[in-house]
């Protein structure tokens, strides 16, 4: 394995440019880093499925007695609980999102809307748990939903995942991110 390749990241953004370069192993570390997060969305999804922990998820909990009432979100959160038929979408949409995120994540298939939805509902998290301290800046939520657009921002389904073969199909003699542009958005 070469470790001379020279890699180059370069942003300019506002004004400032930001320039570096980054060890060859870099790629590496990007696909793990994808597949820990996918891991830990897969199996947090497929913890909260009755057939696997036992007992069916039930978001209530956390939304009444999980929220810091110090946090913005804690007379939303707690309307939510309050609403039956609200809450039954929630506790499909909760293991199911995170079931595919890691599915996503692990094949690195639609890698930046799974990232994208990922980074969603880890700021959710991150909101119900906020007690108002700076502190909370450092909360692990937080930290998993800027992991999350990382992997975004990295590309990283287009190193050793599927975006990098699903944006090559030819759709009416073009490639599909030539031929629909805005496909780049949620692969990568």
């Amino acid at each position: 394995m070469s470790t001379n390749t020279r890699n180059r990241l370069e942003s300019r953004y506002a004004g400032m440019t930001l320039e570096g370069h980054p060890h060859a192993l870099t790629a590496w570390f990007v696909v793990a880093l994808r597949f820990l997060m996918g891991g830990m969305m897969l199996f947090a999804g497929l913890g909260k499925y009755a057939f696997i922990s036992g007992e069916a998820f039930d978001a209530s909990g956390f939304l009444l007695h999980g929220v810091d009432p110090a946090s913005p979100v804690s007379g939303l959160y707690a309307a939510m609980a309050g609403n039956a038929a609200l809450l039954e979408v929630i506790n499909v949409i909760i293991p199911a999102t995170q079931v595919l995120i890691g599915v996503a994540l692990i094949f690195g298939g639609l890698l930046r809307l799974a990232a994208l939805g990922g980074a969603l509902q880890m700021f959710a998290f991150y909101l119900g748990g906020w007690e108002g301290q700076w502190l909370a800046l450092f909360d692990s939520t937080l930290i998993y939903a800027v992991l999350f657009l990382a992997l975004a921002a990295f590309g990283a389904g287009r190193i050793l995942g599927a975006d990098r073969y699903i944006e090559t199909i030819e759709v009416g003699g073009q490639q599909l991110v030539e031929r629909f542009p805005r496909l780049r958005y949620v692969l990568g």
